[in-house]
C-alpha cells in the first residue's frame, strides 16, 4: 500500500514523503500534511462501485454544501493504479474536542435531511456487501465461510422486508463517532461514505448501541439519541438491525485475515461469541489489531 501511494502522490504531482498511515481494514488511508491531503485507496477490486460512488456523492456533497469531508478539487477521480484505486479528498487537521455521539446526532440529522441526489445511488444491501468480501477472501476456511453464507441466507429476507417497509433516505451506513472530524473552525463533519446509500435512516442509529454491547461502553448511545431525539433500542427492528450489524462487524474482518494473526484470532473470537449466543465476550476493532 505504501508503494502504491508514492505511484499516485506523484503521479499527482505531491509531496508523499511525510505521508502517515491513518488506516489500514478495507481502505489504506493516508495523511499527506503537507500537501493538505488524504489519499484513500481501495484494497479489493470487488470493492470498486463503492469508489465510483464516492466521487458522485463527494461532488455532489460540495455543491449542496453538506456537513462532510470534501474532495480534492481539480483532480480527474478516483485515481487507478494498476487494480488498485484511489479517491483524493481535502485534510481536515485535527480540531478539539474530539465529536462525540451528541455531535453524531446533530450531524446525521442533517444528513437525513439531505433528501436522495439526481443521479442512482446504491440501495441499502447489507447482504451482497457480506457476500462480497466473503467471496473475495482467500484466508476464510470453508466452514467458517459455510456459516456465514448460512447467516446471509436467514437475514435477507428479513432485512428485504424491513427496507420495504421502510421510508428511503439517504443514510451513511456507517456512522459512528470515528467516522466524524471535528474541523479547527468548529464545524463536525462526516467521512468514510464506502457505505452510504439510499435505505432507511434508523440504520445510521444501530452503530452506537451495538458497538456498545460488544466493545466498551462510551455513552455514545445516549449522547446520539438525545441529540437526534430517537432511540432506536425502542424501536422494534432494533434486535434485527442489531444482527445485521455485528454480521457487518464480522464480516469486515474477512479480507484482513491473511494481514496478520491478531486480525485471524479476533475473527475468530468474534464468529465464536455469536455461534454461542455469549453478548459478554468483549471485541477488539480489527484497525487496533498488530499487523
Amino acid at each position: 500500500m505504501r508503494e502504491a501511494l508514492d505511484r499516485i502522490a506523484a503521479h499527482i504531482g505531491v509531496d508523499f514523503h511525510t505521508a502517515t498511515l491513518l488506516q489500514l481494514t478495507n481502505n489504506a488511508v493516508f495523511a499527506l500534511p503537507d500537501a493538505g491531503l488524504v489519499i484513500r485507496i481501495t484494497r479489493s477490486h470487488t470493492l470498486h462501485a463503492r469508489v465510483h460512488n464516492n466521487v458522485a456523492l463527494g461532488a455532489w456533497f460540495a455543491a449542496i454544501d453538506a456537513p462532510t469531508i470534501r474532495l480534492a478539487a481539480g483532480l480527474p477521480q478516483p485515481v487507478a493504479d494498476g487494480d488498485l484505486l484511489a479517491t483524493i479528498w481535502d485534510l481536515v487537521p485535527a480540531g478539539t474536542p474530539a465529536p462525540d455521539g451528541s455531535d453524531l446526532g446533530t450531524v446525521l440529522r442533517r444528513f437525513h435531511a439531505l433528501g436522495l441526489p439526481a443521479f442512482d445511488v446504491p440501495a441499502w444491501n447489507p447482504i451482497g456487501d457480506a457476500r462480497a468480501r466473503i467471496v473475495d477472501a482467500e484466508a476464510l476456511g470453508d466452514a467458517d465461510r459455510d456459516y456465514l453464507l448460512d447467516w446471509c441466507d436467514r437475514l435477507e429476507p428479513r432485512l428485504a422486508g424491513f427496507a420495504a417497509a421502510s421510508r428511503r433516505s439517504l443514510m451513511h451506513g456507517d456512522a459512528h463517532p470515528g467516522n466524524l472530524l471535528r474541523h479547527p473552525d468548529g464545524r463536525v463533519l462526516l467521512c468514510d461514505f464506502d457505505a452510504t446509500a439510499a435505505g432507511p435512516w434508523q440504520v445510521d442509529l444501530v452503530p452506537a448501541p451495538a458497538n456498545e454491547l460488544r466493545f466498551d461502553a462510551s455513552g455514545a448511545h445516549a449522547k446520539l439519541a438525545a441529540a437526534y431525539g430517537y432511540d432506536i433500542t425502542t424501536d422494534p427492528a432494533w434486535p434485527l438491525l442489531r444482527e445485521a450489524r455485528e454480521l457487518k462487524m464480522i464480516v469486515g474482518g474477512v479480507p484482513l485475515l491473511a494481514s496478520g494473526p491478531g486480525v485471524a484470532e479476533e475473527f475468530a473470537r468474534r464468529l465464536a461469541s455469536v455461534r454461542d449466543g455469549d453478548s459478554s465476550v468483549r471485541w477488539t476493532a480489527f484497525g487496533d489489531l498488530p499487523r
